[in-house]
């Protein structure tokens, strides 16, 4: 017991106590991810969520799509109304759940596993799916749904290293063409949305009930914009959007130009999306605008190193040649025996 204590301690300061390993970019991303969950939490937590607004906000989405889409999200919508109290306090505490799960190390995996199933289910049942199919889906509006984009976050930043080398976190579970793939899906999506006639409508952007006053302002001036200007900045949108779709495939400054291009994108998005209403008080999660940014962020490429600092390794030394002397365990040699005509 003392020699192991005296061998854990031999190469410790006195007084000096063990740092925690630090924490890499995937598991930064992995706490980010966290943080957004426990918000989305927090407003599911609100007082009007457990009133009819919200299963009424629920069946709204239904509106435009396909009765094979529109049917389940209308019944559901409706048995949650006859429940809202006790369906919207399981709500909140899953999403919990996730986000304290993604908090600590040990769980995880089953907590990006759950998101996804998760996120997936109110994609359908709570967003619409986007409205994709519905015909109003804009990059103004939260398309193509923000919980679309958890799972997508989950699947990219699992704890996997099918790529210890990539040059950034998205790809080392998935390896880097899955997930360059991934990033061109979702931006040049996104362009072809901002082409849609929904983005170029001052509908697109509108002012929620309940917005601070300089928020209200923003928004209100963006629809005028597009009002005036729609086709011409839904062409400069798509264009933007290319540029940063593309971005990834290009030499390591132009990736990072891209993923700075796609942060400003989201902060454009969040702000005609009413910052998701989180200051409204029946907003139910931040929109998509905090999870693009956080997905750009997943692809910054990291820094290559200088070809002059890298060295070769050196070559391992030969032992040298050691002549040991004939003990008694090991009797010489005998002398060759002599042939009788050598006599």
């Amino acid at each position: 017991m003392a020699q192991s204590l005296a061998v854990r301690g031999a190469g410790a300061q006195p007084g000096s106590r063990e740092r925690p390993a630090a924490l890499d970019s995937r598991r930064k991303l992995q706490l980010a991810l966290a943080v957004i969950w426990l918000l989305d939490a927090m407003l599911q937590f609100q007082p009007a969520m457990f009133g009819q607004g919200f299963p009424q906000m629920l069946a709204g989405s239904a509106q435009g799509n396909p009765a094979a889409v529109a049917r389940p999200i209308t019944w559901s919508a409706a048995f949650i109304g006859h429940h809202v109290v006790v369906l919207n306090a399981i709500f909140a505490v899953v999403q919990l759940l996730l986000g304290l799960g993604l908090a600590f190390r040990p769980t995880v995996k089953p907590a990006l596993a759950a998101s996804v199933a998760w996120a997936l289910g109110v994609w359908w049942l709570g967003e619409g799916l986007g409205g994709l199919l519905a015909g109003t889906a804009s990059p103004f509006n939260g398309a193509p749904g923000a919980v679309a984009l958890y799972a997508l976050l989950a699947i990219l930043l699992w704890p996997a290293d099918r790529d210890p080398a990539a040059p950034f976190p998205a790809a080392r579970a998935v390896g880097r063409r899955i997930a360059r793939a991934a990033w061109l899906a979702v931006w040049l999506g996104l362009a072809i949305l901002a082409l849609q006639p929904a983005s170029r409508a001052p509908q697109a952007i509108s002012t929620a009930p309940g917005e601070p006053g300089w928020l209200a302002r923003i928004d209100a001036g963006a629809a005028s914009a597009l009002a005036r200007h729609g086709p011409l900045a839904s062409v400069v949108l798509a264009v933007i959007l290319i540029i940063v779709a593309v971005g990834l495939y290009l030499p390591v400054g132009a990736q990072r130009a891209a993923v700075v291009l796609a942060i400003a994108a989201a902060a454009v998005f969040w702000l005609a999306e009413g910052l998701g209403g989180i200051l409204t008080g029946s907003g139910t999660d931040p929109n998509t605008g905090p999870l693009l940014a956080l997905l750009a962020l997943a692809f910054w490429p990291a820094a290559q190193p200088a070809r002059s600092a890298v060295q070769p390794p050196a070559p391992p030394a030969q032992p040298a040649a050691q002549t040991t002397a004939p003990t008694a365990a090991q009797p010489a040699t005998p002398p060759a025996a002599t042939s009788p005509g050598a006599a």
